[in-house]
């Protein structure tokens, strides 16, 4: 599978096919991969809802990951808003989290900065390696204001392809 693929070289936590699949038929709406013009997956994020009937309704990224050859091209924020629109419109969620590394500096400013996401906590030791995860989370009101607008179009000419990693295309 090449999202596992794009998963090996891409992070430091790997995942067994199996998780991707319980990912894919539990939640199909909501993970999407960005393919290049010959159809290769060049990133993918993995989301899920969260099943606590006590809690408000509330997705939660639990994988997001571009090649480095086609980092900076605002694949990662394009994913994750895809991924957000579809956690409002089918499950009414009120907010995204996730977790990251606390050394992960690239990811931090993507989270922080570009998709204001916010820190909620420090989860310590959180890693299999020992390090610690900010737990992070975003306000999806806004966003879900917005839902039925379509999103803004393309700045790159020839970006890769967004579409949802089982089932139908995302233009």
């Amino acid at each position: 599978m090449n999202m596992q693929h794009c998963n090996l070289l891409c992070l430091p936590e790997n995942y067994q096919m199996k998780y991707y699949f319980y990912h894919g038929l539990s939640w199909p709406q909501l993970s999407y991969i960005a393919e290049d013009e010959n159809g290769k997956i060049v990133g993918y994020v993995l989301a899920k809802m969260e099943e606590d009937p006590d809690d408000v309704p509330h997705g939660h990224i639990t994988s997001l990951a571009v090649k480095r050859s086609h980092r900076r091209l605002g694949l990662a924020q394009k994913l994750m808003d895809q991924a957000s629109r579809a956690m409002i419109e089918n499950f009414n969620a009120k907010y995204v989290s996730l977790h990251v590394r606390k050394s992960n500096r690239a990811a931090l400013h993507l989270y922080s900065n570009t998709l204001n996401f916010q820190i909620s906590e420090v989860e310590p030791k959180y890693y299999a390696d020992g390090e610690d995860a900010y737990a992070m989370k975003r306000d999806l009101t806004q966003m879900a204001d917005e839902v039925g607008t379509p999103p803004p179009p393309s700045s790159t000419g020839d970006s890769p392809l967004l579409r949802q990693g089982w089932g139908g295309g995302v233009s």
